[in-house]
This record gives C-alpha cells, structure tokens and sequence, in this order.
C-alpha cells in the first residue's frame, strides 16, 4: 500500500523527466515542496500526450468515468498490479491510460499495539523517481474535467515487508517510456514492469510522527527522528 509520500523540491524534475513543454513548470511548481502527500490532494504526475511528455497535476484516487460522484476517488487510491487486467475500475486505464506519479519518499508505519513509528523510504542514491500510476478523466455535472490517478502496488520487497506486505510499484528509469507509451497494451509485457524495487537500492529511516496527521506538511515530516532530540 502506498498513503502518503513526498516530493520536497522542484530541481531537476523537468531533466529527470524531459518534461520541457510551456506547462511543465507551473505543475512542476504546484507539485513540489511536498512533505506528507495525502490521499484525494493533487499530486504531480507525467503523461504521454501525442509523443510528448506531459507534467499534469492530477487528483490522487481514481474516479472512473462511470462513477456517481468523486467520493469513490478516496477508495481507489492504490491498485493492486495483480489484478489490473481483471478490475473494471482500472483495466481501461491500465491498457491506455497510464502515468508516472513523481516523489522522491514515501512513508510506511511501524505497529506495536496501539503505537505507529512512521518511516520515510527513499532511494538509496537519493534520487527522484516515479510510481506506476493510471489515470481517468471524470466529467463533472458542468461539463468541466477531473483528472485523477492511482499508485498501483506490488508485494513488498525485503526493507518494507517487516511494515507492510504491499508496496508502491517503482518503475525503473529506463522502463519509463515503456509505461507511458500508450500503444503497448500488452498485458503480459506490462505487468513484467510491475515488480518490487529492489531493496538494496533503497534506504529506510524513522521519522516524527508528526507524518501521522494528513494535515500536517512541513519540513519536519522528514527529518531524521535522532535530528529531533
């Protein structure tokens, strides 16, 4: 599972993700200096439009087309990578409307009874990178577009597992312009892309749990617990 990340700075999203058309910057702008991204938020996103990479700010949880109203966005915040071809929610989105979901963190809890330690996972080289992410285009009763995505997830990889048994889906770099391409929709081929980060690429750390409350975002969210003291 994937409920919160972060993406705190601007530099380098528009090289990291060669999105250099006349918008990229306002989204990039809107979607950085991010500390506690929380579920139903927009959230800075990468889209292939025409051959051309996109930076899009989308609301995070997908609203289906054939859906009554946005509320059921806040359920559809991950989607589960072994069941993407089967979902009605998400196979459409899945064969032709895929996207990069920007962050460079994102959290998962400790439990031990009623406590929960936050943890903030990275890469280990401290680069940017991107989920698996889909997306939909809602028609709101006046007319107007909603564009939201989801993360999708996979089983946990070695450094996550003692936090939870899900993980968001990292997609490598080089597998990138694999996923945006809308003319693969290869089912096979696109779940092969759908598979835990390797953890010895990752790095892990405690952190406040001022994270725990979804209307905190500042800089402390990410600052080593030991820093705190």
């Amino acid at each position: 599972m994937c409920g919160r990340f972060t993406l705190t700075s601007a530099d380098g999203i528009g090289a990291r993700f060669s999105t250099a058309e006349p918008n990229a910057g306002e989204a990039v702008e809107a979607g950085a200096g991010r500390y506690n991204i929380a579920p139903t938020q927009d959230v800075l996103t990468v889209r292939n439009e025409g051959g051309r990479r996109r930076a899009r700010m989308m609301r995070w949880g997908l609203v289906p087309p054939w859906a009554d109203d946005t509320r059921i966005g806040g359920r559809m915040i991950n989607a589960r990578a072994e069941t993407l071809a089967e979902r009605p929610s998400f196979r459409a989105a899945f064969r032709r409307r895929r996207c990069l979901i920007v962050a460079d963190g994102f959290y998962e809890w400790a439990r031990e009874g009623r406590s929960r330690t936050p943890m903030r996972f990275c890469l280990a080289s401290g680069e940017l990178f991107a989920f698996a992410g889909l997306w939909e285009t809602w028609r709101r009763p006046d007319g107007t577009r909603l564009l939201s995505c989801a993360i999708v997830t996979t089983s946990a990889n070695e450094l996550i597992a003692p936090f939870h048994e899900r993980m968001p889906v990292i997609i490598d770099a080089d597998a990138e312009s694999v996923w945006l391409d809308p003319d693969v929709e290869d089912a096979g081929a696109l779940s092969a892309l759908l598979t835990p980060y390797p953890s010895d690429r990752m790095t892990a750390y405690e952190v406040s749990k001022v994270v725990n409350s979804a209307a905190y975002d500042g800089p402390e969210c990410i600052l080593p617990v030991s820093r705190l003291v």
